[in-house]
């Protein structure tokens, strides 16, 4: 019997809940005789050659490519997860939402207090720089995701039990306390 295949990927975020996922310690052990990691920072697969079973992202969308990433893992993967508050409702990015991009990229750009003063004062313009978008979006508001895995990062026991419930064809039930912040 084959191993269910599963992608990993972080889009606009800081990468902390794929250091959850490590934070499975020696049960990372079990998972990799359990699955094959495809398309992931796990092995380092940058393309989809095959189909998925289980994809999991972490991050908003802040940019053209992580649209693009985000729409070619669903089209990849037959049950996508969403992995953390940014990817759920647009995190610690999604603080600029209320900020116009022209006023975000001048500050970034123009008016930091880092900015060289020898340097010539431009933001940058270039077909090979993905086009920011006019907010963080939340990664079920681009495409349909089957489940969301909430914290920031989310325990890497929930990550865990996520994994292992979906590898071995079982349905994710998360229960109201991982929801739950009274």
């Amino acid at each position: 019997m084959s191993k269910p295949i599963v992608a990993t990927a972080s889009l606009a975020g800081c990468f902390g809940c794929h250091m959850s996922l490590l934070d499975i310690d020696d049960r990372i052990l079990q998972l990799i005789d359990l699955v094959e990691f495809h398309k992931s920072p796990v092995d380092d697969i940058k393309k989809f050659t095959k189909m998925c079973d289980v994809g999991i992202i972490e991050g908003g969308c802040c940019n053209s490519e992580n649209v693009e990433n985000l729409r070619d893992f669903r089209k990849n993967c037959k049950i996508l997860v969403a992995l953390g508050e940014c990817a759920i409702m647009g995190g610690l990015p999604a603080m600029r939402n209320d900020i116009p991009v022209k006023e975000c990229l001048e500050e970034a750009y123009l008016g930091s207090p880092t900015i060289d003063p020898k340097d010539p004062k431009i933001i940058p313009n270039d077909d090979d720089i993905p086009m920011i978008l006019d907010r963080v979006y939340p990664l079920h508001e681009i495409v349909k995701i089957d489940y969301f895995l909430p914290g920031c990062p989310p325990r890497a026991d929930l990550i865990w039990e996520a994994l292992l419930t979906l590898a071995t064809g079982k349905e994710l039930n998360i229960p109201y306390e991982v929801f739950k912040f009274d």
